[in-house]
This record gives C-alpha cells, sequence and structure tokens, in this order.
C-alpha cells in the first residue's frame, strides 16, 4: 500500500509538470520480499518475527496452507492441531509484551505420534488407539511448549514403532493402520512393481519416525523416537539433520515403548542447526519420571549451539569402518560375504571422506568395528541378530536377541497401565485379540508377528534370558565394538554411510548426527518395471560416537555441513 502511494504521488508531480529542480522526490523503497516458511531455519524465522517482519500466525497460516496443499499426495500427518492458529496468536501477544518463552517461541513443529499430547490424540498410528486422548503429556511435550513452540501436528509413523509385524509379511516403513502409507517427497508414487503393488512408495520413506512433513517445510522441524534406526532411517531417505541422542539424555516419559533399553526421542530437521536448537529444548531439566535422564551432563544453559564451529573439523580424528559397512566382509561359518556398498554409494561416500581430509580431519581408515570382523562367532556381531518375526519365536530364538521383544511385553504393559481406566485395552494380550477382532477393519494388514513373539515371553522367568542377551548387545554394539576401535584408534567419531551404523550403535544406546549430503540412483531388487523412472534418493552421512558425545558429534556434522551444503529440497511435482 505504501509503495502504491508513492507511486501515485510521483505520477500526479510529473502530470503537474513541476519543475524537478524544485522537487525533492525521494526513491520508492525497494519491495518488501515475502518471507516463505519453505527451506527456513529456526534461526530465520526467530529473527524475522523479532524484527517484526511477520508473525508467528503468518508462519502458522503459511504451514497449515503447505499441508493442506501437498497432505494428500505426501500422507505426512495423522492430526493436525485444531489450535494452532490460537496458539500462534498467544505467542504474538507474549512476544509483542516482551516475553519470550524460548528458542522455539512461535515456531511450528511435529510430533511422531507414539509422543503424548492431551490437546490431541495420540495413536501410534494403531487402530485401537485411533482418537485416543492420553491422561497425561509427554514430558518432552512439555519441554516444547515451555519454549514457546506450536505443535502443529502429529506425523505418520510405522505402526507401534515398527514393532507390530516382522517375517513373514514385514510391516513397510511409514505404514500404519490409522493414516495408511506415507510418500517421500523426493518421488510420492507407489510401487509399481507386483510383489509390492499394495500402495507403498516407490522410494522409501525411512520409519519408523516419519521426515516426510519436515523436508517438505509444513513445520520448521520434528521429534523422532528411535529403538534402532528409528530417526536416522528416515532423516536419511528425506535428506535431514538429525540426532539421534544417548539413551537417557532426553526423558522417555509418556512415549509409547518398545524397549527402555534402546529408547529415545530426538530432533529431525533441515540443518544441524535446527536439530541442535531442538536437542537442547528437548533434553530440559532431569525427569524424575525417567530416571535414565541422569546419565549425561548436559552443557550451560541447555545450548548446543555453541559446539556449532566451522572448523570443527580441523585435526579431528575420524574412522572409516571398511567390514561390513563400506566393503563386503567375509563372515564366521559362512561362505556368503556380508554388507557393502554399491558403485553409487561407494563414489558417495569416496567423496564425503575427501571433504573431511579438505577440511583438517585426520582420516584412520580402515577403523574396522571388533565385533563385526571378530572370527569367532560368539563374538561376532554380525551373528547376532534382534529376535524378529515369526521364524524367532519361542524355540527358535537361540541365537538373537531377545531384548526387543521381551522389552515390549515388559514396558508396553507399564505404559498401558499409566494410563488408568481410560486405555482402550490393558495388556498386550488384549491388543493382540482386538486386532484379530478388528482384522476386516484392517487393524492388522501385515499380521501382527512381533506383538505374538513378544507377548509369550515371560517378564519374570525368562528375566535371566533378557539380562544375558543385554549384556552380549552392550559387549558386540559398545564394549567390544565402537567403544574397543575409538579408544585405540582415539577417534572422535566414526564415519557410516546413510543410517547403516544405527543398529551397532542402537544396543548400547549411543549417539549418531547425520547430515544430508547426496542423492543416488533408487534401484531396488527385484527393479522397477520398463518405464518406470525412478527419482534420484536421498543419501546422508552419519557422524557416531560414544555415549554422552553429542557435542563433539555436532561440531564434527555442522563442520562437514558449512563445507558441502548439499541438502536439495523436493520438488513440486
Amino acid at each position: 500500500m505504501k509503495r502504491l502511494l508513492v507511486v501515485l504521488v510521483l505520477f500526479m508531480t510529473v502530470a503537474a509538470g513541476a519543475p524537478r529542480a524544485q522537487r525533492s522526490i525521494r526513491p520508492a523503497p525497494p519491495p518488501r520480499v515475502p518471507f516463505t516458511v519453505v527451506e527456513a531455519t529456526i534461526p530465520e524465522m526467530q529473527a524475522a518475527m523479532k524484527s517484526g517482519r511477520l508473525t508467528s500466525r503468518e508462519i502458522v497460516v503459511q504451514s497449515l496452507v503447505r499441508i493442506a496443499t501437498y497432505e494428500d499426495k505426501l500422507h505426512a500427518v495423522i492430526t493436525v492441531n485444531p489450535d494452532a492458529l490460537k496458539e500462534a496468536d498467544e505467542r504474538d501477544r507474549e512476544r509483542a509484551q516482551g516475553k519470550a518463552r524460548g528458542p522455539l517461541h512461535g515456531i511450528p513443529v511435529a510430533l511422531k505420534d507414539n509422543i503424548h499430547t492431551t490437546t490431541m490424540p495420540t495413536t501410534g498410528g494403531a487402530l485401537v488407539f485411533d482418537g485416543f486422548v492420553p491422561p497425561y503429556e509427554a514430558t518432552i511435550t512439555k519441554h516444547l511448549r515451555e519454549a514457546g513452540a506450536i505443535i502443529i501436528a502429529k506425523t505418520g509413523m510405522t505402526e507401534l514403532a515398527n514393532w507390530v509385524a516382522g517375517g513373514p509379511t514385514p510391516m513397510p516403513g511409514n505404514y500404519n493402520a490409522v493414516a495408511g502409507y506415507g510418500m517421500n517427497p523426493y518421488d510420492p508414487r507407489r510401487d509399481p512393481r507386483d510383489a509390492t503393488f499394495d500402495g507403498r512408495p516407490a522410494m522409501q520413506t525411512g520409519g519408523s519416525s516419519s521426515g516426510i512433513g519436515t523436508s517438505a517445510s509444513f513445520w520448521a522441524a520434528n521429534v523422532g523416537t528411535e529403538t534402532s534406526g528409528s530417526i536416522l532411517s528416515p532423516s536419511n531417505q528425506n535428506m535431514l539433520a538429525a540426532v539421534k541422542p544417548t539413551v537417557g539424555r532426553i526423558s522417555r516419559y509418556g512415549v509409547i515403548p518398545i524397549t527402555a533399553d534402546q529408547d529415545t526421542a530426538g530432533p529431525m530437521a533441515r540443518t544441524v542447526t535446527d536439530a541442535a536448537i531442538m536437542l537442547g529444548v528437548l533434553e530440559g531439566a532431569a525427569d524424575p519420571n525417567d530416571p535414565a535422564t541422569t546419565t549425561c551432563t548436559p552443557p550451560p544453559g541447555h545450548d548446543y549451539t555453541r559446539f556449532l564451529r566451522r572448523e570443527g573439523l580441523k585435526g579431528a580424528r575420524i574412522g572409516i569402518p571398511r567390514a561390513l559397512f563400506y566393503e563386503r566382509t567375509a563372515v564366521p561359518g559362512s561362505d556368503r560375504p556380508r554388507g557393502g556398498l554399491n558403485g553409487d554409494q561407494a563414489k558417495a561416500m569416496a567423496e564425503a571422506i575427501g571433504v573431511l581430509e579438505e577440511q583438517g580431519a585426520v582420516i584412520v581408515d580402515p577403523a574396522n568395528i571388533p565385533s563385526v570382523v571378530d572370527k569367532d562367532p560368539k563374538n561376532n556381531f554380525v551373528l547376532w541378530a534382534i529376535c524378529s518375526g515369526v521364524e524367532s519365536a519361542r524355540g527358535k530364538d537361540e541365537n538373537c536377541s531377545v531384548d526387543l521383544k521381551y522389552g515390549m511385553k515388559r514396558d508396553f504393559n507399564k505404559w498401558l497401565a499409566s494410563l488408568g481406566p481410560s486405555a482402550p485395552v490393558k495388556t498386550l494380550k488384549e491388543l493382540r485379540e482386538w486386532n484379530l477382532a478388528h482384522k476386516n477393519a484392517g487393524a492388522i494388514k501385515y499380521g501382527q508377528s512381533q506383538l505374538d513373539i513378544s507377548d509369550e515371553m515371560d517378564v519374570e522367568k525368562d528375566r535371566a534370558r533378557y539380562e544375558a542377551d543385554r549384556a552380549k548387545d552392550i559387549a558386540l554394539g559398545g564394549t567390544h565394538g565402537i567403544d574397543e576401535v575409538m579408544k585405540a584408534e582415539r577417534l572422535d567419531a566414526l564415519l557410516f554411510p546413510g543410517a547403516s551404523g544405527s543398529a551397532l550403535a542402537a544396543r548400547p544406546g549411543y549417539p549418531t548426527v547425520i547430515v544430508p549430503f547426496a542423492l543416488v540412483p533408487n534401484a531396488p531388487t527385484p527393479p522397477f518395471p520398463p518405464g518406470f523412472k525412478a527419482k534420484p534418493s536421498p543419501y546422508g552421512v552419519s557422524f557416531t560416537g560414544m555415549a554422552c558425545s553429542e557435542p563433539r558429534l555436532l561440531e564434527i556434522a555442522y563442520a562437514f555441513e558449512q563445507a558441502t551444503r548439499r541438502r536439495v529440497p523436493p520438488l513440486r511435482w
């Protein structure tokens, strides 16, 4: 409007024939560039609000418009907060009064739908919990609100964090009975192959958390949860930066569990800076409802941005675990090598290693994981899988860890009890029975083999077996794994391709920071049919360390991100 008035005044002055020498005419101000939430960072949003350039309401309106425009294509959301604009107005009033709650004041974020909110349902993607509003909020939900965040939505997820259906018919990533399949914004088409033509995406989205909405700029960032790969996998597939924290750094109270031994929440964002800001907010003070929150000492003010240094790679010792993670590797008792990268992935990782060297890092190559190359089958990580699916039912589970299936029976029943009389089912057994009774309604499209093998566990009688397996998990993943090589080589971090190191670090509960880096061909086996031209798939790099090493990992990841800046936003379709 101001620019229009200036133009009108100029027109009238010139039309009146006023002598230029007798008039002092100021040039029109440059047009105001509209602020867009697309790829905007949290600091950029905060700076724009602080300067008065825009309001939280305007940010939330843009976010809601994007959800309305693209949700039918992407299926990123289970529930949208109906009070999001009301909350934005409240944050704007507080800001006008000189009060900013914290680093997320007025910023829209989303939560995985296994994290309790009392203003929206928390379903875990399970049909039995459709519309269920828990009687208490998660600790991390409270921390977000205290920091001024607007929880704009609950995201899609793999149902019950992917502990419903394993073999013989494993559930696809990011599928749940409440909302269906999530689609990857880098190629949101359905899989056309006959064997998998059931609605799932042609490009995997990762799971069990969803990074779809963050990648598509539906909100600034989101909170995922991980037991083994469920933050790192979707971040890798959606070209996001994320932190899978040390187990215990962030409270699990009010989060639907698989097992307290490995469960953690963590931030997923488009930049390392945003992930670091989110991490500090989520951590908060130690939670009496989760004793593990005393595991790591937080930085002053829970400010992880203090570790974001462009020169953070100078002198950093980075290990390359070649065996299994980069190259195919022999396994004791087997003539079939395991693991390794394809040519395009190997090329991307070679380039990443080159960047690290250019930035002053000391590359230790190889820095193999001792438990991966151990010739004793009893001490070999590759031969020690997680018990999963019908093939790991009681009596068939001698050579796998029962930790997850035991923990699900123990911790899921505890969680159900915490819900009180409002819980739609009271035990894991009742959930299984409800699912069978509602099979025709779509409750268990892929079966429930994971729930079945969990429910057959006896928490008391199987305790000794669980404790032995848990000790072996920690030994192979930590003591004889990550710890051993990092101490021997004096490493600051291990560099893993994509999310490939997630299962190793998950056993002892160690942290990882993932950074967007490359796009590689999406070439599954079996291949897509002729005529289907698959689009390139995101591919990140992960920095893993020992317990409580998030500050150093963030420093390394940030320096790498700033040296590369490889995130490419998804295009419209």
